[in-house]
């Protein structure tokens, strides 16, 4: 199997394991965060690989067209941890546009090939998706809805990064004498 075969089919595997665990509907927002130089065995914002980042933003862009799920792509504190998604999609859930093209070593590898793929991508300064995968310890918590429950799948790393994956449910009201669903 090469590196492209492996990375994809991990990238998918934990796609659909948190599409099934976390019962995502259609159109559900899905943030990834990466680093391709975890994937790639080195230390997070030291040896950004485009070419990781195309075959998971490939992946990923593929899986959640055939899942009817929104993909953002999550960049680096150097642009702020803004994202990366389809403009339609960030204008429909009022998201705040912002003005800087992602790079790979300025946003990342995985959200500059993103914004490379998208029919018309645009950046948001947050976003707070229904679920996510987080590969390489990038810390998307931030852009989850909450309550976020983490939720660990077969796959528990993409090339050398450690996955995290993560879905949110509705937040409980009430005390002792609430009842829920």
């Amino acid at each position: 199997m090469t590196d492209y075969e492996m990375i994809t089919a991990q990238v998918t595997k934990a796609l659909l394991d948190l599409k099934i665990a976390g019962k995502l509907q259609l159109g559900a927002q899905v943030v990834i965060g990466c680093s391709t130089s975890e994937v790639a065995g080195g230390k997070i914002g030291k040896n950004s690989a485009p070419q990781i980042g195309e075959w998971i933003a490939e992946a990923v862009l593929k899986f959640c067209k055939n899942a009817n799920l929104t993909p953002i792509f999550q960049c680096c504190e150097h642009l702020n941890r803004s994202l990366v998604m389809d403009k339609e999609a960030a204008e429909k859930a009022g998201y705040t546009q912002v003005c800087a093209i992602p790079q790979p070593k300025a946003g990342g590898s995985v959200p500059a090939a993103a914004w490379k793929m998208l029919e018309n991508p645009c950046l948001v300064m947050a976003v707070q998706a229904h679920a996510g995968i987080d590969i390489g310890d990038t810390l998307i918590g931030m852009h989850l809805r909450p309550v976020a429950v983490p939720f660990r799948g077969e796959i528990d790393k993409v090339g050398s990064a450690h996955v995290t994956c993560a879905y949110s449910r509705l937040p409980y009201i009430g005390g002792e004498r609430a009842v829920y669903q």
